[in-house]
């Protein structure tokens, strides 16, 4: 049955990156189809109940301020929430939340519903219609005819997806959940050659059979700021995590019954993540700990389960039940859910631009894990990046990208279709160049601008921005000029504070001294600011000194960021140019001479080879 109805994006999952991509392509005006296989699961949380942590707190805070929603979504339906490392300076501060995994899904599926310009309908896609090499819409497996001028695949885990419990497997993308096999053999059918990848979740437990007496709360500290730069006020924060830890007996009895899991035994399986590893892999890869942290996280107010973060596993259920009940606390724990791996279909990354577009098919995207990406974040943010070059591409206009000194999601981006993927990709802070640059705290000020260029930042917002920014400017330059003396007042505060100076100085070089801080120049009447401004203005002075060294750095590599390739620009024939270089060019196709030098085993003379080949070609 075909509909007359021609969308100018449709988008395939409804998961964390369709969420983002369906969103972003309705707010920038286009007309847009989001198809999921189940109304029931938009924005599941079919892994650990939270969002953020190290990195992945700054992709949701960038993608806030880009104009994205999984910020504020965490922030209404969160039940805990930390600022991590904030012993540690801002550079290395992340947010992590604990959400009602229940709250959560249900405001996104509100969310998309109530969305102007956006259809939600729930349909199995079968095959992706292309006319003249570009895509032009979707089949379903009833019998559906969509057509749409871009389309966007966001298949997450469900790409001829098979889950493992011990010795049986049946095909699917969740728990319970249909696999995605048509869809894959459609691309197959385009000339996309699949890897398989690997993740796994942990059992499910009773909330009520797990002895909490004979348990340490888990509690990371730090200050309770909400993800997104809009959250007024966050809701009552009640929920309480856990710590528990295996031992020895736990381990045996994994390590005697590895043979009991067909997947871990066989020899032909999916890849991996090397930092969420299954309890099979701790016990077998690090012999020598005799315990590992398993903490419990709630997966909501009223749900009654609890997520036992840490301890994934395919094995059999009654080896699972046993393992888990060698754990102090869990004695007489009983599961809601067994955990089970799941294996499913990626495509390396480098067959996209960093637009996220395909290079085989023309409009057709991919976002999430079906590049070869693990978690909610990463998922969410290629999604909203996915959504607005489709929309931007349907008006001719250039590409939206972002720089790896601009943002982590120019980090991830870059990393992906560059270099691509030898396992699940996920966020680190050690990934970027220039992470003192890149901090939460300071994502409006890098990337608002371009949210309110993309039309997906209200006035409101803006000018509470702008106003806030002109006020630290201002404070940061009045501080300059306000001298810390030694007066009696000053020297208490000092003193009770564990500072100590031999004779005054300027506001602006307090602040710079570690142990300085903009709450002790309140104390003794000389700030000015409060909340977020208080705390950037004391930011934007304490890394001074690094950010501009690091500016520098940026700047020696601007020059090849800037030095464009030209999508056609051929590499055969230049001389000098080794042919094992010509064909990593030739496959990676990057678009500046800066993404080319950093193609994993590109040298230096290959560079310069081609610049100059890319200036001859220039004149001619």
């Amino acid at each position: 049955m075909n509909f007359s109805k021609t969308y100018d994006v449709i988008i395939v999952g409804g998961g964390h990156a369709g969420c983002e991509a369906a969103l972003a392509s309705a707010r920038m005006g286009a007309s847009v189809l989001l198809l999921t296989i189940s109304m029931d699961k938009i924005a599941a949380m079919s892994c650990n109940p939270a969002i953020g942590g190290l990195a992945k707190g700054n992709l949701v805070k960038d993608l806030d301020a880009l104009g994205g929603e999984m910020a504020k979504n965490i922030d209404a339906s969160c039940i805990q929430l930390n600022v991590l490392n904030m012993r540690k300076g801002a550079a290395a501060q992340s947010s992590r939340a604990q959400a009602d995994k229940a709250k959560y899904a249900y405001r996104m599926t509100e969310t998309l519903l109530n969305q102007r310009g956006l259809d939600v309908k729930q349909a199995v896609v079968s095959d992706i219609i292309t006319e003249n090499g570009a895509a032009a819409g979707v089949k379903t497996l009833c019998g559906q005819t969509f057509y749409g001028g871009k389309t966007i695949i966001c298949s997450g885990t469900f790409l001829k997806g098979k889950i493992y419990i011990g010795a049986s497997f049946q095909e699917g993308g969740r728990a319970y959940e249909p696999a995605s096999v048509e869809l894959s053999d459609s691309l197959a059918l385009l000339g996309f050659e699949a890897v398989r990848l690997k993740t796994g979740t942990p059992a499910r437990l009773r909330a009520d059979s797990i002895d909490y007496s004979r348990l340490a709360p888990y509690d990371t500290g730090g200050d309770k700021r909400p993800f997104s730069f809009e959250t007024e006020k966050l809701p009552p924060l009640e929920g309480r995590c856990w710590s528990a830890y295996t031992n020895e007996e736990t381990h045996r009895i994994v390590r005697e019954n590895l043979s009991r899991s067909l997947y871990y035994s066989s020899a032909d399986k999916g890849i991996g993540p090397r930092y969420c590893p299954s309890m099979e892999d701790k016990v077998t890869k690090f012999p020598d700990r005799s315990r590992h942290q398993i903490i419990l996280e709630p997966e909501g107010e009223a749900s009654g389960e609890v997520y036992p973060n840490g301890f994934s596993t395919s094995l059999p259920v009654d080896v699972q039940l046993a393992a888990y009940r060698t754990i102090e606390g869990l004695e007489n724990c009983r599961f809601t859910r067994p955990a089970y791996a799941i294996e499913y279909e990626g495509f390396q990354p480098t067959g996209l631009y960093s637009s996220y577009e395909t290079k085989k098919v023309k409009g057709l995207y991919f976002a999430g894990q079906i590049n070869g990406t693990s978690g909610y974040e990463e998922a969410a943010v290629q999604g909203f990046m996915a959504g607005v070059n489709a929309v931007l591409s349907l008006d001719g206009r250039e590409p939206f990208t972002l720089g790896r000194d601009e943002s982590y999601i120019g980090v991830l981006t870059d990393d992906l279709v560059t270099k691509g993927i030898d396992e699940p990709y996920r966020m680190f802070t050690s990934r970027g160049e220039y992470r003192l640059r890149l901090r939460e705290d300071n994502a409006e000020y890098r990337l608002l601008d371009y949210g309110r260029r993309l039309g997906l930042i209200s006035e409101k917002r803006y000018k509470r921005f702008s106003e806030e920014k002109a006020s630290v400017e201002k404070e940061i330059e009045r501080l300059k000029s306000v001298s810390v003396k030694l007066n009696a007042g000053n020297r208490a505060v000092l003193e009770k504070e564990g500072v100590y100076m031999n004779r005054g100085q300027s506001a602006y070089d307090f602040l710079k001294r570690p142990e300085g801080s903009y709450d002790m120049l309140k104390k003794m009447g000389l700030g000015k600011l409060e909340g977020r401004a208080a705390l950037q203005a004391e930011t934007m002075i304490k890394y001074s000194g690094y950010i501009a060294k690091q500016n520098e750095d940026v700047a020696r590599f601007a020059r090849l960021e800037k030095r464009k390739i030209p999508a056609d620009f051929s590499y055969d024939g230049i001389a000098g140019l080794r042919r094992e270089y010509a064909e990593k060019l030739e496959k990676i196709r990057p678009s500046t001479l800066g993404q080319a030098l950093r193609i994993p085993g590109m040298s230096l003379a290959a560079a310069a080879i081609l610049d100059v080949a890319l200036k001859k070609a220039g004149k001619n």
